[in-house]
């Protein structure tokens, strides 16, 4: 059996991905109202490796979070491809990682 195609491992990781997409928005609907509310409270703005505050920078025009404790940042969707300056950079990324 032959090797899937580049376009085709594209295609099976986007296909992944919605489905992991579609899993949480699955969970979020089954959350009452006041649960989805207590979650955003509690990890609104909050640095997911130390829990510390984050704080929003400006990095190369673009708002970006950033934890001044332990040094990590996070980005919001479409951020990376904002700071990458290509469009669609990150789908191609992936492409070395896997």
């Amino acid at each position: 059996m032959s090797r899937p195609s580049e376009n085709e491992e594209e295609y099976i990781l986007r296909q992944e991905m919605e489905k992991r997409r579609e899993a949480v928005r699955a969970k979020q609907a089954e959350l009452a109202e006041e649960d989805r509310a207590k979650l955003k409270e509690l990890h609104w703005m909050r640095c997911a490796k130390c829990g510390a505050e984050l704080q929003e920078v400006e990095f190369r025009g673009v708002k970006v979070d950033k934890c001044f404790s332990c040094g990590g940042v996070y980005l919001d969707d479409g951020e990376l491809e904002q700071l990458a300056g290509r469009p669609g950079w990150f789908d191609s990324m992936i492409k070395l990682v896997r």
